[in-house]
């Protein structure tokens, strides 16, 4: 942060300075209130800027340290030389569900604390009306305001582990991508699972075919690792064939860690998750494939050289930087 620091005080005086700290937070309120969720934020997303011509929206792991990835999307914005003209966001997924201990404000949304649920679009946890999907629609909705942002041309919305599951299942099914009039793609980063589009599974020959274990892990085809059994939360909204359609047609790359082929750091060992991969690497190098070949998508696998399972060393690689702040 010294070096922030120095950078913001060279920076122009016309320019409006980024606010590059853990203070720098806003409420994101839904419909008209009284829930909300906090996010951490570069610039405020109601006061008009020109200067802001990128967003970069970062979601935060299973730790729900909104705080750290932002602080990451921060550094990265600061070495690709994007603070000035980016706008840097990390939601807060917080809970004090059972096994979380978040502390939270007067109406703030609460969150599922552990599972599957927040990451791939369920329910709020006392109000089955919000889902952790329509958090990330508020945000890129408040972003396409011309009012506030006259010169935004791109909107990324990254994801690390836990967050990269919700990137990748929110980059299939959001219903805001086309009506936003600011391209938006995703940066898919070592998810421990995907959701896969049918009963097809990598095999050894490197091909896809009938997962041949389906007796013994009947889970294997079940939402959020397959597209049965979605009988709650925001993706019910739509049918198999949208979010087969919409997965393909949207622009998105899948940052895998080199040496992120260690159980480690919350890795998904359960039967469905296997049966896509022994390790996250190869699940994103077979998942990768087959959007691509299976579904006719023009998706990107990029492998981070020497990084494992760690958003920072993922995302201020230099490979990465062109991905999160695009020009």
């Amino acid at each position: 942060m010294k070096l922030l620091a120095a950078y913001l005080i060279g920076a122009g005086a016309a320019l409006a300075a980024p606010c590059v700290t853990t203070t720098c937070t806003e409420w994101v309120m839904f419909n008209s209130g009284p829930a909300r969720s906090l996010i951490y934020r570069t610039y405020a997303l109601d006061t008009p800027n020109p200067q802001i011509t990128r967003a970069l929206v970062m979601i935060h792991g299973a730790g729900r340290d909104a705080d750290n990835y932002f602080r990451t999307a921060v550094a990265a914005a600061f070495l690709a030389g994007a603070l000035d003209d980016t706008l840097v966001i990390a939601p807060r997924f917080a809970s004090n569900a059972t096994g979380c201990r978040d502390t939270l404000a007067a109406n703030e949304v609460n969150w599922s604390c552990n599972g599957d649920s927040w990451r791939s679009g369920g329910a709020a946890i006392g109000n089955d009306k919000l889902t952790s999907y329509d958090l990330t629609d508020q945000i890129l909705r408040q972003l396409a305001r011309k009012e506030s942002f006259p010169n935004l041309n791109a909107i990324v919305v990254a994801g690390h582990s836990a967050g990269g599951q919700y990137v990748n299942r929110y980059e299939m099914s959001n219903q805001v991508h086309d009506t936003l009039g600011v391209p938006v793609t995703y940066v898919v980063s070592n998810p421990s699972s995907y959701a896969y589009l049918d009963p097809t599974r990598p095999a050894d020959a490197g091909d896809f075919r009938p997962f041949n274990d389906s007796r013994n892990c009947t889970t294997f085809d079940r939402w959020p690792y397959g597209l049965q059994g979605r009988t709650g939360g925001y993706t019910t909204k739509e049918s198999d064939d949208q979010l087969k359609k919409q997965l393909a047609a949207r622009p998105t790359t899948y940052l895998l860690g080199e040496i992120d082929i260690l159980p480690l750091g919350g890795f998904d060992g359960s039967c469905p998750a296997m049966a896509q991969g022994p390790t996250r690497l190869a699940r994103g190098q077979a998942w990768g494939k087959y959007v691509n070949q299976k579904f006719g998508a023009h998706h990107t696998v990029t492998v981070v050289p020497l990084c494992g399972h760690n958003a920072r060393c993922m995302f201020t690689a230099e490979v990465a930087l062109p991905l999160l702040f695009p020009k």
